[in-house]
């Protein structure tokens, strides 16, 4: 590109982006077709919601770019990439953004470079990776990186602590994350950031005892288990005390008997209880009572480092090792597909097959909860075919994820 006041207008541009200023960006470049403008237009059309266009305009500039513009392509490359983040294709080509990212090391641009981490991390924390997005994060010091990308990049921290059920390390995060967006002046990024924090201040789980069920938050939970309590954590389907954890997500069964067992502890549950709510039958013959106490084997077998599953005169009851106290930790609020409806609480539309890949489960059982919500009005979807995405109503404004950095031109 040569110099003078069409350079002029691909810079402010690219700081109206970086300032969240999609459309201060495209009053200046709408109508230019040069690969620097399409490049701006593809991401100011992100941030405005548009994917389909975006990702058409960035191809081309791709294209327009040449060989000859490593730089500029990998930079192409990273926004692209950023769109599929935004709009929940988790299944996009990772080798690719792998290779801009050496790409733009290699040519001395540490910003972006550090952008794109930043993007392998995001994807690794949707899809509950969170060993390998904490690799991903330690790869770089953020310190040098504009404000913009420090509080994204906290971000990222914060979802991997409350994840992990660390609240007061996620609560430091996303502290130090809304004093860079302050400073940066991104009205959207503060508004990503304050809707993490509320999520630490929502109900997070329905606490269940003997003594009737509350609500509690995270901070609570977190206290819970660290607790000598027994807990039958019903949102993620484990049986945990002080640190041991029985993983049940993929026993339903034994977890279906767990819960009914812990819910009547310290008395017991009727063989016939048990059969009617586990097998869902109103009738148990002898194959049901065969069939219980097949699931009773495994599941004393799964729980040996928590508890015994004992024997008594009409039934079976827990017995835990240790613990003088035995609750169940529930979904806050009694609802089926709970875990779909949870993903896209994140305001973000998520194609069939991103949900899938984030809860670890078919598409075909993906498809099959979406349908169930979608007829009770609790999800919408748009599109067709491949490009159908779901979202929980209303539909989001202004997606918040599409900062960039720095400037998308070369230098």
């Amino acid at each position: 590109m040569g110099s003078g006041p069409m350079d002029s207008l691909i810079t402010a541009a690219a700081r109206a982006l970086a300032a969240g200023d999609p459309l201060g960006a495209l009053n200046r470049i709408a109508l230019r077709e040069d690969a620097s403008a399409l490049a701006l237009r593809g991401i100011a059309m992100a941030q405005l919601g548009d994917f389909v266009r975006a990702k058409a305009l960035l191809q081309r500039a791709a294209r327009a770019f040449g060989a000859s513009e490593a730089v500029a392509r990998a930079k192409c490359v990273i926004a692209e990439a950023e769109i599929a983040l935004a709009s929940r294709e988790l299944g996009w080509p990772v080798k690719a953004l792998d290779a801009a990212r050496a790409t733009l090391e290699a040519h001395g641009d540490p910003v972006n470079a550090a952008h794109a981490r930043y993007l392998a991390a995001r994807r690794l924390l949707l899809l509950g990776r969170l060993d390998e997005a904490e690799r991903a994060l330690a790869g770089f010091d953020a310190a040098p990186l504009p404000l913009a990308s420090r509080a994204a990049r906290e971000l990222v921290n914060a979802g991997i602590a409350l994840r992990r059920l660390r609240t007061k390390p996620a609560r430091a995060a996303l502290a130090r994350a809304s004093y860079a967006a302050r400073h940066a002046g991104i009205p959207a990024l503060l508004a990503e950031i304050d809707d993490a924090a509320r999520v630490l201040d929502a109900p997070a789980a329905r606490l269940i005892t003997h003594g009737g069920e509350r609500l509690i938050r995270l901070e609570d939970v977190e206290a819970l288990l660290a607790s000598n309590a027994f807990v039958i954590d019903a949102c993620r389907h484990v049986v945990c005390q002080s640190g041991t954890r029985a993983a049940l997500a993929k026993r339903p069964v034994l977890f279906a008997i767990a819960r009914l067992l812990a819910g009547a502890w310290p008395g017991d549950v009727s063989r016939d209880t048990l059969i009617a709510e586990v097998f869902r039958t109103g009738y148990a013959d002898e194959s049901h009572r065969v069939r219980l106490r097949v699931e009773i084997g495994r599941l004393r077998t799964e729980l040996q480092a928590l508890a015994g599953v004992g024997a008594t005169k009409r039934g079976f009851a827990l017995a835990p090792h240790r613990a003088d106290q035995v609750v169940v930790l529930a979904p806050p609020f009694d609802e089926r597909h709970a875990d779909v409806l949870a993903l896209l609480a994140d305001g973000e539309s998520w194609s069939s097959s991103a949900l899938a890949l984030a809860l670890g489960t078919s598409q075909r059982s993906v498809q099959r909860a979406l349908d169930a919500l979608a007829a009770t009005g609790k999800v919408q979807s748009f599109g067709r075919g491949r490009a159908r995405r779901w979202l929980s109503p209303p539909v989001p404004g202004f997606p918040t994820s599409l900062l960039l950095p720095a400037p998308l031109q070369g230098d």
